[in-house]
This record gives C-alpha cells, structure tokens and sequence, in this order.
C-alpha cells in the first residue's frame, strides 16, 4: 500500500474513528486503525468487539493499494502535529508502515489486516432516513436516562422501537424513565425492537454534527448501523429482553401543574448546590399556585427555593432525587412543562406543553 493525502483532509476522519479505540485492550489488534485503500478511497475503521466505526477519505496521489493496520493514538498524534497544509505520504513495507511529510519520518510497526475484527453483512429487518437532526434530538431527550452498569443488561442501553410510521426510542434506570417518538416513514412492515448499548447511543449521539444532512438506519436480530455521509457506525445489540416500559407510565394523574421549565430547573439547581454526590433528595411541596423546593444536608444547612405554577389542587408534599429532574427539565425544549401525580407514592410524569412527542418519569423517594 502506498499513497499520499494532504494532512488536513485526514486529520478529521482519523480523529473521528480514533474515539472507539481502547487504549488498553487485551486483543492488540484494536488498539490500531484499520487502513483499507481501494482506488483513491481510503477508508478508516476502528473497534472495540461491540462497536466499529468507519470514514472514508479521497487520497491525492494513490500509487499502491492495501490493507494493514496501525497504532490510532501514534498516528492520530502524528496527524495533528504535522503543520497545515503539508501533505503525507504513507508507504507500507513488509511489516512496517513508513510515514512521511517534508523532513518528518516515522516507522511504525503494523499488524495484518486479518486480524482485526469486521462486522458481518447480517440481514436487515429495519431501514429508514431521517436528518441528522431529529436523531440528535430524539438521542439528548433520551440518553440520560441510561444506567450505567446496572447487573439487568438491557438498563445499560436504549430501546429502539420501530414500525411502518414512527421510530421511538426508550431508556431507564429503573427510577427514571425518557421515551421520545417520532413520525418518520421506513420499509418495516412488523413493529422492531433493538436495544442498543450505552457506549454505542453515546458514540452515535457525538457523531451527528450536520443537522440537514441524511442518516439511514438499518439493523436487524443482532445489529443495528447508522450511515451518514462522514461515517458509518455499527454496533452489536444487547442480547436481553427489554422491560414492558409502558406499565410504569402514569397516565391518569389526579393533580396536575404547569409550570416555567426554566424556572423549574434553575430552582433545582440552586437547591442541589448543597447537596453531596450520594445524597440528592429533596422536599417539593406543592401548594395552590406555588412549587417550593427544600433541600436539607446532614449538616443541617437548607435551600429553599419557591417557583410560580398554576395549580390549584390540594397541598402535598413530595421527595425527589433532585439530579433527575433537572435532566428532564434541560432535555424538554419547550418553555413549559406539565407535571401530573396522583399522590406522595406515585411516579411524576412530566411532558412538555405542545408536546413533540416526549415524555419523562420520575420515580418519588423517601424523604
């Protein structure tokens, strides 16, 4: 293999792929970059077992086409301190691969591209296009609600659900809940439902970065694949069950507020700011026309924090992980939101007014 591509035009899809890399793995292989050059398309693929990435890229002078692999971090590293507008050539020679650009030269040792493990061409179920855009949105008003580590497998990842007319994405922790739909035409005949895991949501939601342009979704039994125009994302599936999430929904609320979203949220700010990392619950008791936050740590310091609403039901008092809400209130985008419960004991469900498809659960706790 051999070739030349100017620095600038090569920086940005290495640093794009370079994210999946583990540093510290135990399969040698997946720390290096895959390099395949066919014609004047070279493309780039990393992989950690679970998620592969890939971006193609035009090389200026193509004289010698192949496949090997690389160290990411050495050449990402070498990429970004060479100066603007240099070109780099890229030679590779039995098991070596010579890079250089004017009086820079650096020898780096490869691994076959044999080794490194590509994603298999499994049979799709799903296809659908949608703008870039409306995945990010549907990604941010979802994604917090993920558990990290949790030992039920499918919490640590995001239900995909699709059918002939909508794409609906699902995720909890078992105290918090995020669903967000979206009207969007597609091929599916059955209703589908892939969970996708914790890194690879996270890992697709950074990579969205043109909100007009195209992203086409495809999966199946056991992948799911995201192609855009700058890259292409592959990840393996959660092999588990998802809960029936529409169980926990409370959707016959006896007492209901609306409310500044804002307002609501900086108020619960200011009222975590006493609050240590492992305790966050705090006292909302709502009363006609007002929302008053009480936040108390053990060594008796206390916020108070009052918040206009209408309302006009009877008194209660509430607990509530305080860090939960203020994710629900910086993922609605609309200026209010309505809160509906029933009791001291029952789940919150919030949803935004003109409601665009998304709505949040929160879980009370003990005060």
């Amino acid at each position: 293999m051999q070739f030349q591509i100017a620095r600038d035009a090569l920086l940005k899809p290495l640093q794009l792929v370079s994210g999946v890399v583990e540093r510290r793995s135990t399969l040698p292989v997946l720390s290096n970059l895959l390099l395949e050059l066919q014609g004047n398309r070279l493309t780039l693929t990393s992989s950690n077992q679970e998620l592969e990435l890939s971006a193609e890229v035009e090389v200026s002078d193509m004289q010698a086409e192949g496949r090997i692999t690389a160290s990411a971090r050495k050449l990402s590293d070498i990429c970004r301190s060479l100066p603007e507008d240099s070109e780099i050539r890229f030679a590779v020679t039995g098991a070596q691969l010579h890079v250089n650009s004017g009086r820079s030269n650096f020898t780096l040792a490869t691994l076959p591209a044999e080794d490194f493990p590509k994603s298999d061409n499994e049979i799709d179920t799903i296809a659908l296009t949608l703008n870039q855009e409306q995945l990010s949105e549907l990604l941010d008003s979802t994604s917090f609600a993920m558990a990290q580590k949790d030992f039920r497998p499918y919490l640590n990842g995001m239900l995909i659900e699709v059918d002939s007319a909508s794409l609906r994405a699902v995720a909890t922790d078992g105290h918090r809940l995020a669903l967000h739909t979206i009207q969007v035409e597609n091929s599916t005949a059955e209703k589908q439902r892939l969970i996708l895991p914790r890194r690879s949501a996270m890992e697709l939601a950074r990579l969205l970065q043109d909100p007009e342009e195209p992203v086409t979704i495809t999966g199946g039994a056991g992948h799911f694949r995201a192609q855009m125009n700058s890259c292409t994302l592959v990840s393996k599936l959660v092999n588990s069950r998802y809960a029936d999430y529409e169980r926990v929904i409370p959707r016959n609320g006896t007492k209901s507020l609306v409310a500044n979203r804002e307002a609501l949220r900086q108020a619960c700010h200011r009222a975590s700011i006493l609050f240590s990392e492992k305790y966050q619950i705090a006292s909302f008791n709502l009363g006609p026309d007002e929302f008053k936050v009480v936040a108390r740590n053990p060594d008796q310091e206390v916020a108070e924090e009052s918040v206009s609403v209408e309302y006009d039901g009877e008194p209660i008092e509430i607990g509530f992980n305080v860090s939960y809400l203020i994710d629900v209130f910086s993922a609605i985008r609309t200026d209010k939101v309505r809160m509906e419960l029933t009791d001291a004991n029952s789940a919150v469900l919030l949803e935004p007014i003109e409601n665009y498809g998304a709505s949040f659960v929160v879980s009370p706790s003990r005060l």
